[in-house]
């Protein structure tokens, strides 16, 4: 086999259609049986171009246009002009010159790559070349010095382009481009570009994780990346573009000392004759997280790379990101940046020069594989193998609200609070009480007290030692944020869950002080708190599960009659005295249903009733587990059928609280219990 003609789907073309995929634009995939002509010609080819067969290719391309462009990450669409022809064509008199004169043929040095092992221990079976690029200054047809790359795929158009490579005499291969009339597409790169496309198909480039504090976001961000390459930063209100991006800083150096003899600066000799060293303070560039990422990633581009950014909103991230904020728009398609960047002096330079972080010190097949504008510093552009992940938690009262332009170009994903079946118990007094029972009580409180959600508490809020929450931990932790950030200011209106023998429960009754002159939590107050909340020992957890009302079939012991209409249901109860109140009252709004009913709000643990403004504030799941009354004004209220116990020998009565309640309000509504 001594040629090969290869058809050019869009895998391999810069002008392709609208649905072409993700295919490396600095490679040039060609059947694998094409790999005989290779497969004995060493690490590198020499191939050989005709300025005039490029020039026939490109007038081609323009007569066909407009088509998509894709040519080393940059995507765009090109629409004829003679502006375009124009600078085409003098881009070609541009590169076939050698020592300033003009030639007709022109060589470059290709790299056959063939069942490559990928940086996650896969075999690449595919053929491909790579080290396509060359740099190219010119003078457009706008009069402007400027640079472009030259690559074959330029001059490749998808369904109508065949590649010929035929060795010459001299053993360089002559590669030549010819066009048919009408586009097909043979079906053989099918495939190729799903290696591509893996990783962007089931990772999302840029999200993030939300929630309440403690839904384990941090922890699930870890999991998800554990074995990959990752870089980790934390934003907080004195974070800025330096200590994201990277600055000048002063550091210690050790250089030999110098002195002066006459005119002359003399090194300093030890008695040994080594030169003596001393300590100056010199100022380099520093890298910080976003660059380390950034290069790590276009040096691994066969494997994922990570940037983590914990607690994104408690910066300003319009100042941190600054113009980085232009690179967060990614192609669908390809997963890089739609709109490159030109760095700053200093980040080109250190691109350039650093060994360690920067582009400095690359394999040839690493420097094939990034596009020349890259590896130069002229321009960033986010690879697709870069992921930039991050928390975000949603109770914290950030100075800096992140702005639309900047959400959107993240993906979100919710992080609910769960159980996450760790059996983790709360230990006070010398009792023990269960943990996750705990929370879904208290976040049943913090949601009718602030209708939100983004003051709960996740799982993992704070951490148990060896399954156990001891008092200290407790109230440090939990009393501390839900005195301090939730119920401070209306403590005496969270439905009793700060009442205590002599008055309020505040967060300073949790503490005294010892005879030894320490300060140590009461743990009496932690038994009361939780009392007031309706949580029960773990050894009485069956007799609460059994007595559980978030099931509208519950049986209970009682019968309850509101003005002799019978409920056999606990959770029914509520409800049902309302209902009838409105058919007393047929000529009364919503509002006014609303007045007359809310402060009966005390009695239960929920968050009782509300009108349409409560309804879409809460959770789906809270609002489905309502019940809805119309009023005469053609509005709406609704009673929540959770929050109601009735279990007086365990001092948790809810139920007979709001019965006595409404007795005793002259609504015209009478509540009687019969025990059965």
């Amino acid at each position: 086999m001594e040629e090969i003609v290869k058809h050019i789907n869009d895998t391999n073309a810069s002008y392709r259609n609208t649905k072409a995929g993700n295919a490396k634009n600095t490679d040039l995939f060609l059947d694998n049986e094409h790999y005989e002509l290779f497969k004995d010609a060493g690490e590198q080819i020499t191939v050989r171009f005709s300025k005039e067969n490029l020039s026939k290719a490109i007038l081609f391309i323009a007569s066909i246009l407009p088509r998509k462009y894709d040519n080393s990450a940059i995507h765009k669409y090109v629409s004829y002009s003679p502006e375009f022809v124009y600078d085409q064509l003098v881009f070609l008199d541009c590169y076939f010159k050698e020592n300033g004169l003009p030639v007709a043929h022109k060589t470059q040095e290709w790299y056959p790559r063939k069942d490559v092992q990928k940086g996650n221990g896969e075999i690449d079976h595919r053929f491909y070349f790579n080290g396509l690029l060359k740099d190219v200054e010119y003078v457009n047809s706008k009069g402007e010095h400027t640079s472009a790359k030259f690559t074959i795929r330029n001059y490749l158009a998808g369904g109508y382009s065949d590649l010929h490579i035929k060795k010459a005499e001299d053993g360089i291969f002559d590669v030549w481009v010819t066009n048919v009339q009408e586009a097909y597409f043979d079906d053989k790169e099918d495939g190729l570009e799903e290696l591509d496309k893996t990783s962007l198909k089931d990772i999302t480039l840029q999200q993030i994780f939300y929630g309440a504090p403690g839904t384990g976001k941090s922890h699930g961000v870890k999991a998800m990346t554990e074995g990959k390459k990752v870089i980790r930063t934390t934003f907080h209100p004195d974070s800025d573009y330096s200590t994201f991006v990277g600055a000048y800083k002063p550091t210690s150096v050790e250089v030999p000392e110098m002195t002066k003899i006459g005119t002359k600066a003399v090194p300093v000799e030890n008695p040994d004759g080594t030169p003596r060293m001393e300590k100056k303070i010199v100022y380099e560039f520093v890298p910080q997280a976003f660059l380390k990422a950034y290069t790590g990633a276009w040096k691994n581009q066969d494997e994922p790379f990570f940037l983590i950014i914990e607690e994104i909103n408690r910066g300003n991230c319009a100042q941190i990101f600054g113009d980085l904020f232009q690179l967060l728009d990614r192609n669908d398609e390809t997963g890089v940046s739609c709109y490159p960047i030109s760095p700053d002096e200093d980040i080109r330079k250190f691109l350039l020069t650093d060994k360690k972080y920067g582009f400095a010190v690359l394999t040839e097949e690493q420097k094939a594989s990034i596009p020349e504008d890259v590896l130069s510093g002229e321009l960033m552009i986010l690879p697709k193998n870069f992921y930039i992940w991050a928390t975000m938690n949603t109770s914290d009262q950030s100075l800096f609200p992140i702005d639309s332009a900047f959400k959107r170009r993240w993906d979100w994903q919710y992080m609910p609070i769960s159980d996450a079946k760790k059996g983790w118990q709360i230990e006070a007094n010398g009792k023990r009480y269960d943990w996750w029972q705990f929370l879904q009580k208290m976040n049943d409180k913090i949601e009718a007290a602030t209708y939100s959600e983004d003051k709960k508490l996740g799982y993992f809020f704070c951490k148990a030692k060896d399954g156990v929450v001891n008092a200290d931990t407790f109230v440090g932790k939990v009393v501390f944020y839900v005195w301090n950030d939730v119920f401070k200011d209306f403590a005496e209106q969270a439905g009793g869950l700060f009442n205590d023998d002599d008055g309020l429960l505040s967060f300073h009754k949790f503490y005294t002080v010892g005879d030894d002159g320490k300060t140590k939590v009461r743990e009496d107050k932690v038994e009361r708190f939780l009392q007031n909340l309706g949580v029960v020992e773990v050894g009485e957890m069956a007799e609460w599960e059994e007595e559980d009302t978030s099931d509208d079939n519950q049986n209970v012991k009682s019968i309850f009659k509101i003005n002799g209409r019978e409920v056999k249901t606990l959770n029914a109860v509520a409800y049902t005295a309302i209902e009838e109140y409105v058919k007393l009252n047929n000529t009364k709004t919503a509002k006014e249903v609303l007045d007359v009913w809310t402060p009966f709000k005390n009695c239960s643990s929920s968050w009782f009733i509300g009108d349409e403004n409560v309804i879409n504030r809460i959770s789906e799941e809270r609002a489905n587990y309502s019940h809805k009354i119309s009023c005469s004004d053609g509005k709406s209220v609704w009673v929540d059928k959770d929050g109601w116990t009735h279990n007086p020998q365990k001092g948790k009565d809810s139920i007979s609280k709001f019965i006595d309640a409404v007795n005793n309000a002259n609504l015209g509504i009478t509540i009687t219990e019969e025990n059965i």
